[in-house]
């Protein structure tokens, strides 16, 4: 990354009030850039609300399925980078909700490059998908970037879809105008300051509040876990090479640890426990009767080749972040000074 690149720069993240949005708005920031969100209300607790972001930027408070409250947002931003993150995010949401999780992940994705062909045309959009893009009857982990898209739930085939919307954009509308567009696919990360329902660290930190074991659908279930910097750090990468350097730019990328380094949900919470002092228990939940990927793994082999992109973190490091991060936050330290420490501390890794 190039803080000489983003000084300055005007940028639009799009679900800024979110887990994965507050820590890139945050980023963002600190390397100097003028940020902008578009994003519903940040609910409490939330990383967001706790770091009053955007702080030095402007906020609009609005959804994404409206198209005018999209074309206002560009309006009064006028981006130069654009980071669509909004959306709706949770596998189980979208079971309850299939009709809604459509309208936000398709439809609003559509909203956002609808607003990029305006008068207020970015340079640049990196619309963020999801791991579960994969069909996994069609092929075997790890998934690398020519493995068939698809989806056996609402969420990963609301996310899929959103990818074919990005890639006719692309070639119908944006490639032709100055506007390069890319698609990242990353999941399954963990960190500080995430409070949502039915994902694995808010809720080992409920039940370990509540003195009540957690429970766990899938326990045997791999998911390619990973610290939140990680995949945010490819993002921005990618961000840097679709303005310098469109015509040479991927059109999609995995951002995931190495494929030998899944490891099943069970695996995860026992490290999580021993990070927070042995608490809470856990248990086998009953299974729903609901379809979720037995076994996903990527491939970032072209995310290396073409932006040198490599994770930072290995798995038990991203643990101990994430569990120093919410201890910090429990003796009531400066949450700036907390996501400001580890930020530092991340890009000063290297490669």
């Amino acid at each position: 990354m190039s803080q000489g690149f983003w000084g300055g720069r005007r940028v639009l993240v799009t679900g800024h009030t979110g887990f994965k949005g507050a820590w890139l708005t945050a980023w963002l920031q600190l390397l100097g850039a003028e940020v902008h969100g578009l994003a519903l209300e940040a609910g409490d607790p939330s990383l967001a609300r706790l770091l009053d972001l955007p702080n030095d930027g402007d906020q609009a408070l609005g959804d994404i399925r409206d198209l005018d409250t999209v074309r206002v947002a560009f309006a009064r931003s006028t981006p130069d980078v654009v980071f669509h993150l909004a959306a709706q995010s949770l596998v189980l949401s979208a079971y309850s909700d299939p009709v809604g999780t459509y309208r936000t992940n398709v439809v609003g994705t559509a909203h956002v490059l609808e607003a990029a062909r305006g008068p207020d045309a970015p340079r640049a959009v990196v619309v963020v998908t999801s791991d579960k893009v994969y069909d996994p009857s069609a092929s075997t982990p790890p998934f690398d970037e020519q493995s068939p898209l698809g989806g056996a739930d609402p969420y990963s085939s609301s996310k899929a879809a959103a990818e074919m919307v990005a890639v006719a954009y692309r070639r119908a509308y944006l490639a032709g105008n100055g506007v390069a567009v890319a698609t990242a696919r990353a999941g399954n990360v963990i960190g500080g300051g995430d409070w949502a329902e039915n994902r694995i660290v808010p809720d080992l930190l409920r039940a370990r509040e509540q003195h009540a074991p957690l429970e766990l659908r899938y326990p045997e279930a791999v998911r390619p876990w990973q610290h939140v910097l990680d995949p945010l750090h490819g993002y921005l990468l990618l961000a840097e090479r679709l303005v310098d350097d469109p015509a040479g730019a991927p059109e999609a990328l995995n951002f995931g640890p190495a494929a030998a380094s899944g490891c099943a949900v069970s695996e995860l919470v026992e490290r999580l426990r021993a990070a927070f002092g042995g608490e809470p228990e856990w248990r086998a939940g009953p299974t729903p009767e609901l379809h979720e990927t037995a076994d996903l793994r990527l491939s970032s082999q072209l995310a290396t080749k073409t932006l040198g992109w490599t994770p930072r973190l290995e798995v038990d490091d991203a643990i101990s972040w994430t569990a120093e991060w919410h201890l910090a936050h429990e003796r009531g330290d400066d949450v700036h000074g907390i996501c400001g420490a580890q930020i530092a501390t991340f890009e000063r890794l290297g490669p």
